[in-house]
């Protein structure tokens, strides 16, 4: 890195997280390079549909690059950046000038040394904007009239970013009730050549504790065509949901439950429960064994049509309620939770740990499980695949740390690849290429320490970032 006439130059090191001893990187070199210009393959991730079906070019550099990341935006607001400043609305409809969020960013991007948006955010701008220098109070406004001006050429339109990514397939996250007609809009373009398939995202349907639950399940039979005033026509509602997304591509069903537990009640129980629940009689912890009990439905269900059940737990949502009362969910304060699967799961397992239909990716914010039970899980049962480090652990040392975690009890092959897991639809192919790097370095270790040879290397590379995403989510 050296400083020019207009800022410290912006270098990315090509040798960035491939090992330090010479042995090792240069055989991650040769694995790396094996694999870096695959295709990207992204089964969970929440790029808006929309963006690809108008095509609309983006705006400038605040909209493409901080305001949709949490990532950027709760590192900011650690530092003092008020989020209406970097560009969020608040209730009352409030937000920043774009020029002037830019200028927020950065004039703090030291604070991002260390981190992994770091390493996504020089690879976004120099390699997908062709930015020379490294953002600064004194480069923001030069930086954001360059991106502009770049971002209004050919080759920058969400359509065309999307080619020049390699991406192969696309999986975005979806509400029951949404009428996919951007995935429609996309399918039935003779112009449009990727693949955007839906995910079935059904928390909001699922969580009785919720108090806007009730308006929910409205919402549901407006869309489904069925009552949902009763426990049966809510399943028979969301089964009917479920066909739909599937008929329009999707393989997954997505949920993020405060914990991995699930119940099987009997459907007489499960009717009063929630007769009680809706109607506000319920007693105490009765909303959440409804809930999970509903969870348990979902199990069922892919038992029966096949869709992947991924279950993402462990997490705190809207840690601070001041913050969500002004700008809503999925604005950064998000915290993750002590999570237990062994026990939590064995009621799940014990009806569809071996039905030939049914199959689940599992993913954790607490690493603590990765070895103790996690592995062992995915070491035993065939519907069980691992997800890759996600959120709060897809740094690049938590994703070194998850493969020797995991590896020596569960191997390579009952994990499920990467998930860039985004809203910020330029950070998909810098997100990949990290994943790429941190499984080059440890799969270089292993060769040099003669655990395994270098053209196995090679094919579990490959595997990690093509077909085990693809056989984990059915795509």
């Amino acid at each position: 890195m050296h400083r020019g006439s207009t800022g410290i130059a912006l270098e990315p090191h090509p040798d960035r997280l491939l090992p330090s001893d010479p042995t090792e990187r240069s055989i991650a070199r040769r694995l790396y390079e094996s694999v870096r210009d695959l295709p990207l393959i992204s089964p969970h991730g929440h790029v808006d549909p929309a963006l690809l079906a108008r095509d609309t070019p983006f705006g400038d550099p605040a909209e493409l690059l901080v305001t949709p990341d949490h990532y950027v935006t709760r590192l900011l607001h650690a530092h003092g950046v008020p989020l209406r400043d970097l560009g969020l609305r608040d209730e009352d409809g409030h937000t920043a000038a774009p020029r002037e969020v830019w200028r927020a960013f950065c004039s703090h991007w030291r604070f991002f040394l260390g981190t992994a948006s770091r390493q996504w955010l020089e690879a976004e701008l120099h390699d997908v904007l062709g930015v020379t220098v490294h953002p600064s109070a004194a480069t923001a406004d030069a930086l954001f009239d360059e991106i502009s001006e770049r971002l209004a050429k050919p080759g920058f339109r969400p359509r065309e970013l999307y080619e020049s990514f390699n991406i192969a397939v696309l999986a975005t996250t979806d509400d029951p009730a949404d009428d996919l007609r951007h995935h429609r809009a996309l399918a039935d373009d003779p112009s449009w050549r990727g693949r955007v398939v839906p995910t079935f995202r059904p928390d909001r349907y699922l969580d009785a504790t919720n108090p806007g639950w009730p308006a929910a399940l409205e919402r549901l039979a407006e869309a489904s065509g069925i009552d949902t005033g009763s426990y049966r026509g809510t399943i028979a509602a969301l089964e009917q949901r479920r066909e739909f997304f599937r008929r329009h591509g999707a393989t997954t069903t997505d949920h993020s439950a405060p914990d991995a537990r699930m119940e099987f009640l009997p459907e007489a129980q499960a009717s009063r429960l929630f007769d009680a629940v809706r109607a506000g009689n319920a007693a105490p912890g009765e909303a959440r064994l409804l809930s999970r009990h509903l969870l348990g439905e979902m199990a069922r269900m892919s038992s029966e049509d096949g869709m992947v059940l991924a279950l993402h737990t462990g997490v705190e949502r809207n840690h601070h309620e001041p913050t969500f009362a002004r700008y809503g969910a999925d604005t950064g304060h998000d915290i993750p939770l002590h999570a237990e699967f062994t026990q939590a799961l064995k009621p799940m397992l014990r009806r569809f740990g071996t039905h030939p239909a049914f199959q689940t990716v599992l993913f954790t914010l607490d690493e603590t499980v990765f070895s103790r039970e996690l592995a062992p899980l995915a070491g035993f049962y065939p519907t069980v695949y691992l997800g890759a480090p996600w959120w709060f652990l897809d740094a690049p040392r938590a994703m070194r740390r998850f493969r020797d975690a995991v590896t020596e009890t569960a191997g390579f092959h009952r994990t499920a690849g990467f998930i860039d897991d985004t809203r910020s639809f330029c950070s998909i192919p810098a997100r990949h290429d990290t994943a790429r790097r941190v499984d080059a370095a440890h799969l270089a270790s292993l060769v040099a320490e003669h655990v395994l040879s270098e053209d196995d290397a090679h094919e579990v590379l490959h595997d990690l970032n093509d077909r085990q995403p693809r056989k984990a989510f059915r795509l």
